[in-house]
């Protein structure tokens, strides 16, 4: 029984770590789905006047509307998602009577990239958003073609603040395509039942391992 005091430590150590960081990982999910659950009404509440001054601290998804005009000039983000298909984000400068912001108009397929934005005074209802989009492997701008939602440069680009307005109400050509939490990753319950299945794993084969050593094979 002494040669077995270690393996049987190891056993219950090892299953007990992979227990932790599966129940770590239920606590995760039940912050992230608070998070989640508190997005979703702040993006859902009635929407006011943009800020003076917003901040991606205080003012991330919140819901507002804004009266004003398209500037003509747009650029075009390209995506691709399940229920469209690939296309383009239309990204365009939207003139109110106190700034000039960005306004994420919605999609368009690939065949209507030259289609043009509506005319005149209208109301845009969304939410602010400040996208996390870029990394090391985004390519660069191509001809008005971007390949994710870079706010400080398009801002530059078009010359507006760099202000982003996502619409959820729009006429026109477009299909809008609002804020929403489904690209906020909540990976938590997967990951902790990995753990759970890796730490029933463990003692399965410590114990198979304990079972042969208290009954080596003679030779």
């Amino acid at each position: 029984m002494r040669k077995l005091v270690f393996p049987i430590l190891l056993a219950i150590a090892g299953a007990g770590v992979l227990i932790a960081l599966g129940v770590w990982q239920l606590q995760r999910l039940s912050w992230k789905t608070d998070i989640l659950t508190r997005i979703e009404a702040e993006i859902a509440a009635d929407p006011v006047a943009i800020p003076t001054d917003p901040t991606e601290s205080d003012d991330e998804y919140l819901p507002v509307t804004a009266t004003g005009a398209f500037t003509g000039d747009i650029l075009h983000v390209l995506v691709s998602t399940e229920e469209t298909g690939a296309g383009y984000r239309t990204i365009s400068g939207f003139r109110t009577p106190d700034r000039l912001i960005l306004v994420d108009a919605g999609f368009v397929g690939l065949d209507a990239r030259g289609t043009s934005l509506p005319e005149g005074k209208i109301t845009v209802t969304g939410n602010l958003l400040w996208p996390d989009e870029v990394d090391r492997f985004t390519p660069e701008p191509e001809d008005g073609l971007w390949f994710a939602r870079d706010l400080p440069a398009m801002a530059a680009a078009l010359g507006t603040d760099p202000v982003l307005l996502v619409a959820r109400d729009l006429p026109g050509p477009t299909r809008p395509m609002p804020v929403g939490t489904a690209g906020i990753p909540n990976d938590h319950a997967s990951y902790a039942v990995t753990w759970f299945l890796l730490a029933a794993g463990w003692l399965a084969m410590s114990g198979l391992f304990i079972a042969r050593s208290r009954h080596p094979k003679e030779t």
